[in-house]
């Protein structure tokens, strides 16, 4: 990784107003020549080795609205010196001296315009005034934008370049972070969207309020991002700290932001997450066609789990990228990971916006799902909570992670928090088993209003592997204790623990992933339409009683029970009249019969 924090000053520190722009020859990064390169002219990026230079808060507008749609807010407001602060050179001399340089009242500037023809209130600091600290002005612009956003039903998209507090506004300039998180709040309370874009740097006041409580935190690449600056980070540490401190990378590996884009794809990445985040369309039925019935193909239980297991077996991803057009993937548990054996992300299926929250089966491991990743679905619930989504799940894992790790960061809480946030959603939730319904990871995942289940997956409290071990110590026999466990897609739908069956290709999923996938869509879309005609209340009262009643005397547990005790009836009169002829006089029983029945 390249340490650019002095480059990234000097860059920064050299950058003369709107009146004088920045021209540079040669990329002070690479060495290379960057006079005929289109990118760098429009966007200052440079071509060879990608290097994202600073922008000013006017050139941030004109990259990302569209033409001639930009209409600033609040444009006369300006800074006076509330403190009469004085030191070396006068508070209000540099607030003049930094106006004239950059043509700005302030360090932010505010205005609705539209991104690929949506509606949004835009919000774009500039590092080049006062390096983009928040004092009393520039907090009352953000939440003056907050709040008519809010009031108008619009989205909104900050750009953040901002270091520092602004001391010499004392205590009133560190209200500035209660008034803009407070407005935020408001807007996310309206239902409406808040993007962030953090760029280089992100730091101070304005990084730990307003900008770290939006749904989508992206950043650009490279960019020194977090509430301390690397220089305090330094000194209040004895060791060297290591070069990538602080950067937009390690926040993404920590899960604390939602991705990386480079500047030339930001607008584009905008227009999508706007366009997904605003529809409001529904799926509705035209007929009430009765659901398809698949009839079990195999009666080895052990087929199932092999199938279930098959390493080319379409996993969660697969369905994902074949499922939604234009869908959005988002990161981490906004706390301290991102388990990358969960992926959230919301993308259009029939026309409407889904949240999809999958679990990703490892190809290589067996490692369960960790605390992270299920706070990280917990987020998704929210997210599609806020918005109306409906949520699809995607269950496909052997289960938690049971490591002491996992223990020490709350492994129990969070899978319980993420039952309780899944079944208490008001929106439409189908869960769907695509592989293998591993333990308490499938359940925190498949308290849904409907459970599909792929006709090859299968669904248990415990591995094969698990039991024999249990039972015999020796997990060599779970081939055996497969068929005791009732883990088949049939068995879980005989016993009422799915709805629904979505045929396979023959051979399994793995055969056919694009036909799987065909058939997957036709059932997720009946039963989407099928949930749209109920209310919030009803699906959560109906939720509730489904739950509720599993495990009780139903008609699905007397049917299998009946099944049982013919099965068992049937094995014991047989044993029966084998034992009388053994017992009668001059009878004797076939060898072949003999060794079947010992």
């Amino acid at each position: 990784m390249r340490n650019f924090t002095g480059i990234v000053s000097s860059v920064m520190n050299s950058r003369n107003g709107p009146t004088e722009p920045l021209i540079r020859e040669i990329c002070l990064v690479c060495d290379q020549s960057m006079a005929f390169s289109d990118l760098y002219a429009q966007l200052h990026v440079c071509p060879i080795c990608r290097f994202h230079y600073s922008l000013t808060a006017r050139e941030r507008i004109d990259s990302l609205a569209d033409a001639e749609s930009f209409h600033e807010i609040n444009r006369s407001v300006s800074s006076l010196d509330p403190l009469s602060f004085s030191s070396r050179g006068s508070y209000k001399q540099r607030i003049f001296r930094d106006q004239r340089r950059t043509g700005l009242t302030e360090a932010v500037v505010t205005g609705r315009c539209s991104i690929s023809g949506s509606p949004v209130m835009l919000i774009a600091l500039d590092f080049g005034f006062m390096g983009g600290t928040m004092g009393c002005v520039v907090g009352e612009k953000i939440a003056l934008a907050l709040e008519q956003a809010t009031k108008r039903n619009l989205p909104v998209v900050a750009v953040i370049t901002s270091g520092g507090a602004r001391f010499q506004e004392g205590a009133l300039s560190l209200m500035q972070m209660a008034k803009t998180s407070i407005a935020a709040v408001q807007l996310g309370k309206k239902g409406l969207p808040f993007i962030v874009v953090l760029a280089n740097p992100a730091t101070g006041q304005t990084y730990a309020s307003f900008a770290s409580l939006a749904d989508i935190i992206v950043a650009e690449p490279e960019a020194i991002v977090g509430f301390s600056s690397v220089r305090a980070l330094q000194e209040a540490s004895e060791d060297q700290l290591p070069s990538n401190s602080q950067t937009a990378e390690s926040h993404l590996r920590n899960g604390l932001i939602d991705g990386i884009v480079d500047r030339s794809k930001l607008r584009t990445l905008l227009a999508i997450m706007l366009d997904l985040l605003g529809q409001k369309y529904r799926l509705t039925s035209l007929n009430k066609g009765h659901r398809q019935t698949v009839e079990p193909q195999r009666t080895d239980a052990w087929d199932y789990v092999r199938l279930a297991r098959h390493e080319d077996r379409p996993t969660s991803s697969d369905y994902m990228r074949k499922l939604f057009g234009s869908f959005v993937e988002i990161h981490g548990d906004r706390t301290s990971e991102d388990d990358e054996s969960v992926i959230c992300g919301f993308g259009q299926l029939g026309g409407q916006t889904i949240m999809a929250v999958g679990q990703e089966r490892s190809r290589t491991s067996n490692k369960g799902i960790s605390p992270g990743g299920f706070r990280k679905a917990q987020r998704a619930f929210d997210m599609a909570e806020k918005f109306g989504m409906p949520i699809l799940t995607l269950i496909d894992s052997t289960g938690p992670d049971v490591s002491i790790e996992s223990e020490e960061r709350g492994l129990g809480g969070a899978i319980a928090a993420t039952i309780a946030r899944l079944s208490g959603t008001s929106t439409p939730t189908i869960a769907a088993v695509v592989g293998e319904g591993g333990s308490e990871a499938a359940l925190a995942f498949g308290v849904a209003d409907r459970v599909l289940m792929m006709e090859n997956a299968i669904y248990s409290t415990i591995s094969p592997e698990g039991a024999a071990e249990l039972i015999y110590q020796d997990e060599g026999r779970a081939e055996e204790v497969a068929e005791s466990l009732k883990l088949t897609a049939h068995d879980c739908r005989e016993y009422g623990i799915v709805d629904l069956l979505v045929q396979e290709p023959p051979g399994g999923a793995h055969t056919d992933p694009d036909e799987a996938a065909r058939q997957f869509r036709r059932v997720l879309l009946q039963e989407l339409a099928a949930l749209h005609s109920k209310s919030g209340r009803s699906l959560l009262r109906d939720r509730y009683k489904k739950f509720r009643n599993m495990g009780e005397y139903s008609s699905y547990f007397r049917a299998a029970i009946n099944r049982e005790a013919s099965a068992l009836q049937g094995l014991v009169s047989s044993g029966v009249r084998r034992i009388a002829r053994r017992q009668a006089p001059g009878q004797s029983e076939p060898p072949q019969s003999a060794a079947m029945y010992d």
